[in-house]
């Protein structure tokens, strides 16, 4: 009789220890969403001129693609297009380009409209790719109004511009998630 009460009460120690461990792991899984909560509170009030990207592309609505696209490398992924008092005109992304370049619908593959195509992208301008009225931010808001501008619209970029219009910088995705490894590390 003996073996059998060892054994029951092996099994509640067993189960009174389980019980521990899921309580501490609850605890610090509490704990860490609670420090996640305060970075998210942080973040959110953090300064859009503190994270965005100074070192950004500029080019001008006349530059041939070509031009664009041999800018674009590296990290690059979007070009500011402005005027020669630095206003803000258009917004090209890589995205973009793959649009202007998308095969023409249907199977026809062989045909005038290809040819017609195929000429235009040699002789286009960067106006001709520029999102014209692209979504922006201005230079005071904070990362919280950002991300909801960026969600709401479906944007990885933001080209940040003053009250004049005029570009400071491009806010990405990746500048607000590199900001959140550096506060949640």
């Amino acid at each position: 009789m003996e073996d059998a009460s060892t054994s029951s009460g092996t099994k509640a120690s067993r189960a009174q220890k389980a019980h521990l461990v899921h309580g501490k792991r609850k605890m610090l899984q509490l704990r860490k969403k609670e420090e996640l909560s305060h970075n998210i509170h942080y973040i959110s009030k953090v300064p859009v001129r503190i994270v965005m990207d100074t070192d950004f592309l500029m080019v001008s609505p006349d530059d041939p693609l070509s031009v664009l696209i041999q800018n674009l490398r590296g990290e690059e992924t979007s070009a500011v297009v402005v005027d020669g008092q630095g206003r803000l005109l258009g917004f090209v992304t890589m995205k973009d380009l793959l649009h202007f370049f998308e095969p023409p619908r249907g199977y026809s593959i062989v045909g005038g409209s290809l040819l017609r195509r195929y000429s235009l992208n040699r002789t286009s301008k960067v106006k001709d790719i520029m999102v014209r009225k692209p979504v922006t931010i201005k230079i005071g808001e904070n990362l919280g109004k950002a991300v909801k501008i960026m969600l709401e619209a479906g944007k990885h970029h933001l080209p940040v511009i003053d009250d004049e219009n005029r570009v400071h910088g491009v806010l990405e995705v990746k500048d607000i998630i590199r900001l959140i490894r550096i506060v949640s590390s």
